[in-house]
């Protein structure tokens, strides 16, 4: 554990992406397996381990502290693997009496094995036996929550150039590897040959865009499509099985059964994953159907699906791409070879679970722009642009493909409610609830955002938290109605969640508004003017 516990030290206080990816390969090369394939694991969110949840952890600090102590002091740290790590009390006659040094795999070992009943007592004997710092990368581990900017393409990057490897090759065969990757680090080593992904349904990394901002793009040498406001899907059917992964390549299949029955076909799709729209009946008309992503979201991280939820919120996608097909790899070959491939697929597909996004038709940029500004549909986020030479390639690569958003809605809203961040925000109030009013003139809360402004913006904001706070709820502080933010978002749905009945897509703060009084803020209505 001390190795481990020395690197997320020194990852939380490295800003350079350099200067981690060296970390990272450092600490692959020295230690050894399977310590290094669980620490990658749990750099990359592949680690699980069930029977430790947070409560567990509050639970044993409560009882070897006092609860009030431990609340005020999580308040202020703002994470509480840091504030339990801290206040767990020294236990030297435990450290004597367990004189080796505990290992991350035996950590895994240990917590992986045991049920949900054996589980606090083990994480707290192995609590009594580290250091502060140990103590921390433990309860890191155990939650599965590592937070110190690392994701999990810059961990395998740094595995690639610690073993002079080719990152789309490790990403190529990762997801079909389990922890703690022994074939992958012989491969590295030169100890073992390359895994393969053959008749295995594999995530392969997606192909992503830059954004347009101040370009002009010729589209003779570009095409337009829309982009769907849904979840970027691929889809894999290889030796009989079907996989659906996310973005992030999360295998989501049991989440969306409907989709990966309908899914037969041996070949590798790229798409985006939608719900129909009220207006929709029987197959998919080309370019129409899609409910907004509020929709969607009815189903985002539901591992069992009832009968009434796939009824209500029938899921379909709109296919983008052709990766392979069958055994083929079309990756190198241009955008407009795999997208005639995927149209002479189209009819061998399900039409009521598939259908194809379509080229806007649109004789110049200017005419394109035109038609941009015109879009206002809930499931349209904007315009993507892609080379029609442009091969399929892992990651952004520059003048192949770009996305060019819809310009964000605005509104101005009241803070409501505002809440520490987490990691280098901790000592900040930096969650802000913000509301706008109702024909009552109640101020009703319709959004939360923690993005937007600058350094010196969060330092006043934070300042004007601290020094009009009028209620505190747990974390939560409630102010004084009185700040006015502008706010810009996506676009915005109803909502039966929320007391407004409203929700907004990806809000941000896009100004304070010292200038404008509280009560002429917007009001609900005004915003439901916006749905659509």
């Amino acid at each position: 554990m001390r190795a481990f516990a020395d690197l997320l030290d020194r990852l939380v206080f490295t800003r350079s992406r350099n200067a981690k990816l060296r970390l990272i390969g450092d600490y692959l090369r020295a230690t050894p397996d399977p310590d290094r394939g669980w620490a990658m694991a749990a750099l990359t969110g592949d680690l699980d381990l069930p029977a430790v949840k947070p409560a567990v952890i509050r639970t044993l600090i409560s009882e070897r502290t006092d609860p009030v102590l431990f609340a005020m002091s999580r308040e202020f740290v703002g994470d509480t693997a840091e504030t339990v790590a801290l206040l767990w009390p020294e236990n030297p006659a435990a450290r004597t009496s367990n004189a080796e040094a505990l290992t991350v795999a035996q950590v895994i070992d240990r917590l992986a094995t045991l049920g949900r009943a054996e589980a606090p007592a083990a994480l707290a004997d192995m609590l009594d036996r580290l250091e502060p710092d140990e103590r921390y990368a433990l309860l890191k581990l155990a939650t599965g929550g590592l937070r110190v900017g690392v994701s999990a393409r810059l961990a395998k990057t740094a595995l690639a150039q610690g073993f002079g490897l080719d990152v789309d090759a490790v990403e190529e065969v990762w997801h079909g590897l389990k922890p703690p990757y022994a074939a992958l680090f012989a491969w590295a080593e030169g100890r073992g040959e390359q895994p393969s992904a053959a008749n295995v349904p594999v995530f392969r990394p997606f192909m992503l865009a830059h954004p347009l901002e101040d370009l002009r793009i010729d589209l003779a040498d570009y095409v337009a499509e829309w982009k769907w406001d849904g979840i970027r899907v691929q889809l894999v059917h290889v030796a009989g099985q079907t996989r659906l992964y996310s973005r992030a390549g999360e295998d989501i299949t049991a989440s969306f059964p409907e989709v990966a029955a309908a899914f037969t076909t041996p070949c590798v799709l790229d798409g985006e994953l939608l719900v129909k729209g009220e207006a929709q009946g029987g197959s998919i008309g080309e370019g129409e159907g899609a409910a907004s992503f509020n929709a969607l979201q009815q189903r985002l991280g539901r591992k069992v699906v009832s009968r009434k939820m796939l009824d209500e919120f029938p899921a379909f996608v709109r296919l983008y791409d052709m990766l392979f097909d069958a055994g083929t790899d079309l990756r190198e070959q241009p955008w407009h070879r795999r997208r005639a491939a995927l149209e002479a697929l189209m009819p061998r597909l399900d039409a009521d679970r598939f259908d194809l996004s379509r080229v806007i038709d649109a004789e110049h940029f200017d005419a394109l722009t035109t038609i941009r500004a015109g879009a206002r549909d809930s499931a349209i986020e904007g315009v993507m642009l892609k080379r029609r030479d442009s091969p399929y390639v892992a990651g952004r690569r520059v003048g192949l493909w770009y996305k060019w958003k819809r310009d964000p809605l605005v509104a101005d809203c009241v803070m409501m409610y505002a809440q520490r961040g987490s990691g280098k925000r901790s000592s900040f109030y930096s969650d802000y609830t913000f509301g706008c009013w109702s024909e009552d003139g109640e101020l009703l809360p319709v959004g939360k955002a923690y993005s937007g402004f600058t350094d010196e913006e969060l330092k006043w904001l934070d300042r004007f938290v601290r020094n009009h706070t009028q209620n505190r709820f747990g974390p939560v502080r409630e102010v004084e109605k009185s700040l006015v933010l502008e706010v810009a978002f996506d676009s915005i749905h109803e909502s039966k969640r929320h007391k407004s009945g409203l929700a907004m897509r990806f809000p941000r703060i896009s100004r304070i508004r010292h200038d404008k009084p509280a009560a002429e803020a917007d009001r609900i209505d005004t915003l439901r003017r916006m749905i659509g």
